[in-house]
């Protein structure tokens, strides 16, 4: 649903291909744990799991849902000086955010979580030490004589601070999916999206950032730190006009492009390939699949085109950044003056909170096992797995009745769900991290250890047979996902709380909202992108013509619906870009409403609070999705991420959901749409 990744290339894999692939070790017994000394409790919503006193009667559902839903709340909430949006997945997020600190702060200092903890919580040692653990990589840096061995230095960055203009990562082989293989994907910006370069919407988050890179360079010396300043920010916004554009990178044709590495060193010859990936740590090898394909030739070229004093000046740009939130507390305050304008926030989120997250990124699993056993019971598990056996049946369901699938087209698509994993809670086998080293007194070597640890963990998978129980996420990741070229759906035990799931709710509100999430992620196994990966996770197009050309048809009207969205003014959503995530929110309110009737047995659904069944499920809905956003969230958002911001993740599939018409007796509105005009994909 929701992704984050250091490396652009790996971000794209995962996201477009394979999240989640890999091969997981089994992990030893890990130390006991104290008890935490106090259990956060998750809330309950109302008295049957929808917060009523949120609602605003007074709205027409057909003028605007979400505030008919939550409007109250809406109208009272402050959004926190230091988070970019309130709502739903923000507070089940502080929420698993106490759990997990109840958990780490017991953690002793002869813990690799106690140490890791300590480490980054010592703010007096680590502003005592101000920049001195960054000097060695800045004078690595400086000893960079030629090309060559700036393009060693880069290959090295993968397991340390610093910055690719390309990005390696391994996952399954889209032809030979049984297999991990390597890709390589485009990289070197340091903002968040080639747009933020080219489009004036962006310009107060461009001009901070040009004035944190001259910042950057007075902090560490440069004898001209403006001029210095300009030539970065001239090199990255040539890069981003080479980039490609995020709607693009989501297109699995687009970016399945397997070629050897001496077809890659004719097609890009701008610099020495077999040396960047040696000195990635990647075996000589004859295949690799390159992402987005022209992107990589133009940078390739930017690269052998730019004067070396300027790479070096953007490495230190980039070996500083990252390293930032590890040193003193002028260089944390820098960084932070930057990324504030990416969001909206006023304010740096407290100490624990980022050291809670880097144990979460750090040692995720070691922390998971703790987290599971504490707060996710049994019994959840149990009805989860329930919920998800459901959905698949509606799901099933939904595929048999179609009236634009041909014969051969569903009885593809319904081996492609039968064979579809399903992983609930926590993973079967744990990670091993007994070879990483964490020292109490060593915050910024602690945290380049673990770069290189996860770098060596990934390498440990390339030209492997994939492993189909490793996780992408940690447990108490408050997201789920689809697995792509691994044909799986993961459900993380931290966003199994409530609103979304609440084992006490009554089941109309668990659909509504779980379930509705369930019915998402297993409908991107059919979406624009799905379709074109096997039962196996091979890619190709198992459709015919004639079903793409229907399921396209009505996917162009759903995307133009969402280009007309205007979240900030001036700032559109964009119909394409988002549109996956669009058809899986779509799918799963259909999905889950059928598994929902289904779970009745034939009763009528009971009246509470009069409401009826149908209108619980969509109160649940709604209010899984309830959230206030800055605008530069927004923006930020809708740069790049393929989610629609949460206000038109109610509005927009809703609207073609002829069930919720009935419900809410909509015979007009804002949001109205004629039978006619309504998507009908599921």
């Amino acid at each position: 649903m929701r992704t984050l990744s250091r490396h652009v290339a790996v971000s794209m894999v995962l996201v477009a291909l394979c999240l989640g692939a890999g091969v997981g070790a089994q992990q030893k017994p890990a130390p006991a744990q104290p008890a935490p000394a106090k259990t956060p409790k998750a809330p309950h919503f109302g008295t049957w799991g929808v917060d009523l006193s949120g609602m605003d009667r007074s709205v027409n559902p057909a003028d605007d849902f979400d505030r008919y839903v939550n409007g109250a709340w809406i109208a009272k909430t402050e959004i926190p000086a230091d988070q970019g949006s309130a709502g739903v997945f923000y507070d089940v997020f502080n929420l698993s955010q106490d759990q997990i600190r109840a958990v780490i702060e017991n953690a002793p200092a002869t813990t690799q979580i106690g140490a890791m903890y300590q480490s980054f919580m010592n703010e007096a040692a680590v502003d005592k030490r101000d920049d001195r653990p960054l000097q060695d990589d800045l004078r690595r840096v400086a000893a960079i004589s030629d090309k060559a061995a700036f393009t060693k230095y880069m290959g090295e960055t993968s397991g340390r601070f610093g910055f690719s203009l390309f990005g390696p990562g391994v996952g399954p082989d889209p032809a030979h999916p049984e297999m991990n293989t390597l890709f390589l994907g485009q990289g070197g910006l340091g903002l968040p999206d080639r747009d933020y370069y080219l489009n004036d919407t962006f310009k107060p988050q461009r001009d901070a950032y040009r004035a944190y890179l001259e910042r950057i360079f007075t902090m560490t010396a440069d004898p001209a730190p403006a001029k210095t300043a300009d030539a970065v920010m001239a090199f990255e916004t040539t890069v981003a006009k080479a980039s490609w554009p995020a709607a693009d990178r989501r297109d699995i044709d687009k970016i399945n492009n397997p070629m050897s590495v001496a077809d890659l060193q004719t097609f890009a010859p701008g610099l020495d390939w077999s040396a960047f990936l040696t000195s990635s740590e990647i075996a000589k090898r004859d295949r690799l699949i390159v992402l987005e394909k022209t992107a990589i030739r133009d940078i390739a070229k930017i690269y052998a085109d730019t004067p070396l004093d300027t790479l070096k000046a953007w490495e230190v740009v980039h070996v500083t950044d990252q390293a930032a939130p590890y040193l003193s507390k002028r260089f944390v305050d820098s960084r932070f003056q930057f990324t504030k304008t990416l969001s909206g926030v006023s304010e740096l989120r407290p100490r624990w909170k980022r050291g809670a997250t880097l144990i979460d990124t750090t040692l995720g699993e070691l922390l998971g096992r703790t987290y599971v056993e504490t707060y996710f019971p049994a019994s959840s598990k149990a009805k989860m797995n329930e919920l998800v056996a459901n959905l698949k049946a509606a799901m099933s369901a939904r595929i048999q009745k179609s009236d634009w699938m041909a014969p051969e087209t569903k009885k593809a698509a319904l081996v492609k769900l039968a064979k579809m994993d399903v992983m609930v809670g926590y993973p079967d086998k744990w990670r091993d991290y007994s070879k990483l080293k964490v020292d109490v007194n060593d915050l910024y070597g602690n945290v380049e250890r673990s770069s290189q640890f996860e770098w060596d963990y990934q390498l440990s998978d390339l030209d492997k047979p994939v492993d189909h129980k490793k996780w992408g996420m940690t447990p108490q990741t408050v997201n789920a996902y689809n697995g792509g070229l691994e044909n799986k759906i993961v459900f993380p035990a931290g966003i199994l709380q409530a609103p979304f799931f609440d084992p006490t709710a009554d089941a109309a509100v668990n659909y509504g909202a779980i379930g509705a999430i369930i019915g998402h992620e297993i409908s991107h196994g059919f979406d624009d992108q799905g379709r074109k990966i096997d039962e196996t996770g091979a890619v190709h197009d198992w459709w015919t013509k004639a079903d793409a050309d229907r399921f396209e048809a009505q996917a162009k009207g759903f995307g133009a619906q969402y280009d007309t969205y205007e979240p900030v003014p001036g700032v559109h959503v964009n119909g394409q870009l988002t549109m996956g995530e669009n058809l899986a929110d779509l799918a799963g309110v259909l999905i889950a409403l059928d598994a929902y009737h289904a779970s009745l047995g034939g009763k009528k659904a009971p009246v509470i609070d009069g409401l009826s069944g149908d209108q619980r499920f969509f109160l649940g809905f709604a209010q899984a999705w309830r959230s206030k956003q800055r605008d530069d969230a927004m923006k930020a958002q809708m740069a790049a991420d393929p989610h629609t911001p949460d206000k038109y993740r109610i509005i927009g599939p809703l609207r073609n959901v002829d069930a919720w018409y009935d419900a809410f007796d909509v015979t007009g509105g804002k949001y109205y749409l004629k039978p006619g005009d309504r998507t009908r994909i599921w």
